[in-house]
């Protein structure tokens, strides 16, 4: 299946129905004379957080969702029948913003989280509304309202409580593939992996944790360089990261900083987000080289400025040691699962759950934004 992580959509809501002009004429009728009935509301659009969906690929072939039109009134103060509503669903971890402006509308990180996208507009009204002492047989209605239009831009941020990050080919893929049942491509070569990969890791307790391998980063992701600045947002909801390094590369130290500056250019508070830095491959050293190599990324982490950034800018590192781990050979791994899972127990749970910029929850009145042109509208 394709990974679409980001879709830009037209929607506009139901048309109310128009009023109409009616009478009743009929010989001992009480309450006879103007009866013409008010017409339905259109039908609103709202999006609905699904926890069966994975991509936003299926807007990459419909970009219009409109829903159904209010209908007119009818005689005897009959209210026309409103338009049905129109439910988008979308992702998971989708955020939704208002194309124009980039302004955030809401956040549907839950399954079930519904946002109301585009109000319906309301129904005209029947002449029975007009009747008064000087005006016995008025013949006039107003038509409904139209509905609301947006251009809307999504974007789906992954879910993941654990990102895993680092150069291409440090043996990422490998890893969430042993420690879960995710089957990523796996290849000797670099930009292997294309897209982020999610696998669930077991607790102790049975619980699961959601890991995340986004692909390799290079030096100028955050710019937009190789793969890493079209993935990066997919690690923003994580709560701890492990940075992986390939223990047998001739720039070690490096790799360490190449990555670790990315985050920091990259911003939304990924330098200062936990994480774990991890040498992997060590079934390719010997003892001695790999304590040199443990020894060197150790200071280099303890330093205040040794991963990536001034002071304060990264996250502070005290009590975090660097692990040595074999994936290929599924070594060590119990023990960086262990700190892991120490570590997300101290770790502070990431914003996301459903607020707008200006502090709302999934929901609005409609006159709060402004409709916008439509092509063709």
């Amino acid at each position: 299946m394709q990974f679409i992580d980001q879709a830009r959509i037209a929607v506009k809501a139901g048309r109310g129905g128009d009023g109409i002009v009616a009478f009743r004429r009929e010989k001992y009728v009480p309450a006879g004379g103007p009866s013409g009935g008010d017409g339905g509301r259109g039908g609103d659009v709202l999006l609905l957080a699904d926890a069966n969906l994975q991509t936003l690929l299926d807007f990459k072939y419909r970009r219009l969702f409109q829903a159904m039109d209010g209908r007119r009134g009818g005689p005897n103060r009959c209210t026309g029948a409103s338009g049905e509503h129109l439910v988008i669903r979308v992702p998971c971890g989708t955020e939704v913003r208002d194309a124009r402006t980039g302004i955030l509308l809401g956040d549907l990180t839950a399954p079930g989280d519904e946002l109301l996208v585009a109000a319906g507009g309301r129904g005209g009204l029947g002449n029975a509304h007009y009747l008064s002492n000087r005006n016995r047989a008025p013949e006039k209605f107003t038509e409904g309202k139209e509905g609301e239009e947006w251009m809307l831009q999504l974007e789906l941020k992954l879910l993941a409580e654990v990102g895993i990050i680092g150069l291409p080919n440090a043996g990422k893929s490998t890893l969430i593939s042993v420690l879960s049942a995710a089957r990523p491509k796996i290849a000797d070569y670099p930009f292997t992996t294309l897209v982020p990969n999610l696998g669930v890791v077991r607790r102790p307790s049975g619980d699961g944790t959601v890991f995340a391998d986004i692909p390799g980063l290079i030096a100028g992701a955050a710019q937009g360089a190789g793969l890493g600045h079209d993935f990066l947002r997919h690690i923003e909801r994580t709560r701890l990261l492990i940075h992986l390094l390939d223990a047998a590369s001739a720039s070690l130290l490096d790799d360490l900083a190449v990555v670790e500056r990315e985050l920091v250019a990259y911003g939304h508070g990924l330098a200062r987000r936990p994480r774990l830095v991890v040498l992997n491959k060590i079934e390719l050293l010997n003892p001695g080289t790999l304590a040199e190599a443990l020894t060197a990324v150790q200071a280099a982490v303890n330093a205040p400025d040794g991963l990536g950034g001034k002071p304060g800018e990264v996250a502070p590192q005290r009590e975090r040691p660097v692990l040595a781990i074999s994936a290929a050979a599924s070594r060590h791994l119990d023990e960086l699962l262990n700190v892991v899972w120490q570590q997300l127990e101290a770790a502070t749970p990431q914003a996301g759950s459903g607020e707008t910029e200006h502090g709302g929850l999934l929901e609005r009145e409609p006159q709060d934004l402004r409709p916008l042109g439509l092509p063709g509208s």
